[in-house]
Formats: C-alpha cells, sequence, structure tokens
C-alpha cells in the first residue's frame, strides 16, 4: 500500500465467489477504494448472494503481508460475535431483506488502513470436517482461529 500521510486509505477488495458450500453463494464488494481522515466514520458495503436462509457473514482485515483477521461475523436472526479488539469501534448488522452486511469503523486511526473482505459462511476447499473442528468449539461458540 502506498503512503498515505495524514490521511487514512481503505482498500476494499472486490471478491466475487467468495462462497460455502454452493458455487451460487457469493458475496459482491463494488466499493472502490476509500479514503477517509483520521478520526472519521466509514461504512464498507457488503452485499450477497445465497441459496440459503440461514446466513453466516464475516469481515476480515488484512494489512501489509500479513493474514487476515477476522474481525465479526454476523447470522441471520442473531448479532453474531466480534473480536475483542474491535468492540469499540468496528460494527456490522445483517439486513436479510436487502442481503447486505456493511461494515461500520468508527473514528478512523491509521492502523485501520488495510484490505477489508466479506465473505458468506466459511470457505471450504477440503476437508471439510478438519475446517468445521476448528470453527466450533465445545459450548457450541464460533472460534475463528481458522489456518
Amino acid at each position: 500500500m502506498g503512503a498515505c500521510g495524514w490521511r487514512m486509505c481503505l482498500y476494499v477488495c472486490a471478491r466475487e465467489g467468495v462462497g460455502g458450500c454452493k458455487g451460487e453463494d457469493k458475496v459482491i464488494q463494488e466499493q472502490g477504494d476509500v479514503i477517509a481522515a483520521e478520526g472519521d466514520t466509514v461504512t464498507l458495503g457488503c452485499q450477497y448472494e445465497s441459496s440459503v436462509t440461514n446466513n453466516y457473514l464475516f469481515w476480515y482485515k488484512q494489512d501489509g503481508n500479513n493474514s487476515p483477521k477476522f474481525i465479526l461475523s454476523r447470522v441471520s436472526g442473531d448479532d453474531g460475535n466480534t473480536v475483542d479488539e474491535f468492540k469499540e469501534r468496528f460494527s456490522s448488522t445483517l439486513d436479510s431483506s436487502i442481503r447486505s452486511v456493511p461494515l461500520k469503523i468508527q473514528k478512523l486511526q491509521l492502523s485501520d488502513s488495510a484490505v477489508y473482505y466479506c465473505a458468506v459462511r466459511p470457505t471450504v476447499t477440503g476437508n471439510s470436517k478438519t475446517l468445521y473442528k476448528n470453527l466450533w468449539s465445545k459450548d457450541n461458540r464460533i472460534l475463528h482461529n481458522i489456518h
């Protein structure tokens, strides 16, 4: 990413086809680069298409050459969960009626400069039993430590 000086650059990568178990499930992030000043509030859009009614939507943040970091999840009919370090300034509401799950970031900081990914359900490319074993704890709380 280029230097932004006193401004913050949020790079939103368009990731179509990030889906779950069926090929017709996908997210659409049409918004391009977002440039905002420290202290501002931004909302990053995410529309989704899904073949099921009970949807699981996720937001991830990737800065520099680091791996994507889980921010929050939203589930149809539930608040989902947000990682503690993001709870104060990051929020999202899943609106199933318009198939939207925007990410709102308040009081922007330079450290918020990153690529933000929206995903519908975990993407399974191999052994789904192993993936789901890592996603769920014994008391059915969602764990998002996927490697």
